[in-house]
């Protein structure tokens, strides 16, 4: 059976000039002052980010982290640590963005934006299809 891997949409030029969603699990932990202690899986989804980049498209990743409760952010639910690591190992900026669902952001070719924690959307833990809808459209 032939499977088509993203690999293959990055080299057939496919993914050029288009907005391309990363699910990635870049749930790490943090110490009390916030600071991750152990970052494997950032690095993990690197390569994965820099294929979608290298392949000229516009990169949106998102991940939960922790347990937060749906629709209420607090600081410590933030992806910002996330953000800050994931751009010293792309050596680019990686910008935060919050209230994303409804795709009120921009993002270009050749950039990455995180997508702050996507357990904070109502609807995720229950896998609403109102809310799969709203990720479609990205």
């Amino acid at each position: 059976m032939k499977c088509l891997r993203f690999s293959d949409v990055c080299r057939s030029g496919f993914a050029r000039g288009k907005r391309v969603f990363i699910r990635a699990d870049l749930n790490v932990p943090q110490n009390d002052a916030g600071e991750i202690t152990e970052d494997t899986r950032i690095r993990a989804s690197i390569p994965a980010i820099r294929m979608a980049l290298d392949a000229g498209a516009a990169v949106m990743v998102t991940s939960h982290l922790g347990r937060p409760t749906e629709g209420e952010f607090k600081p410590e639910d933030s992806l910002a640590p996330v953000a800050r690591r994931l751009s010293e190992l792309l050596g680019i900026e990686v910008r935060l963005v919050s209230g994303w669902v409804d795709g009120g952001f921009a993002v270009g070719p050749g950039e990455v934006v995180l997508l702050e924690n996507c357990r904070l959307n109502v609807g995720e833990k229950k896998n609403k299809p109102e809310l799969a809808a709203k990720l479609g459209k990205l």
